[in-house]
């Protein structure tokens, strides 16, 4: 119900084995700025490399993935940017994980980050979000977690 706090291309291996795709789009959203227009979700426990939780939400109809939460903050939603209805407005700020990309899979040099106003950054791992993330994003997920 309103706009992110960030958005990454993810390249690592476990979301490449989640989607059956080269990389997922999420844009990082509070889970009380998402509503669901119907019905309820399923939850689907994944492993991770980390150890840490990682927990998918899916349709219960069709199975398409709507969010996850990570590190068990049940506070914060990886939407996948796919399911929107207007996916073309949330280009990436960032791509992460991009030692783990697909070989044959060329980095975008062009556009512009949903919330940055700038070319997305290409990161082999994580980044430090307090380097680039927005004033309001970062002050959002101060609150978030406070």
């Amino acid at each position: 119900t309103s706009a992110p706090m960030f958005v990454h291309y993810c390249h690592c291996n476990d979301c490449q084995r989640q989607t059956g795709s080269a990389f997922v789009l999420n844009a990082l959203i509070e889970s009380d700025r998402v509503l669901i227009l119907q019905g309820e979700t399923r939850s689907f426990p994944q492993p991770t490399d980390s150890g840490r939780p990682h927990v998918i939400h899916r349709c219960p109809d069709c199975g398409t993935a709507l969010w996850s939460n990570y590190g068990g903050r049940e506070e914060l939603r990886f939407v996948r940017v796919g399911t929107l209805n207007d996916p073309r407005a949330l280009p990436p700020d960032v791509h992460i994980y991009t030692r783990s990309k697909q070989p044959w899979f060329k980095l975008p040099t062009d556009g512009v980050g949903a919330t940055t106003g700038a070319p997305a950054q290409v990161f082999e791992a994580y980044y430090d979000s307090a380097k680039l993330w927005p004033e309001e994003s970062l002050a959002r997920r101060r609150a978030l977690f406070a």
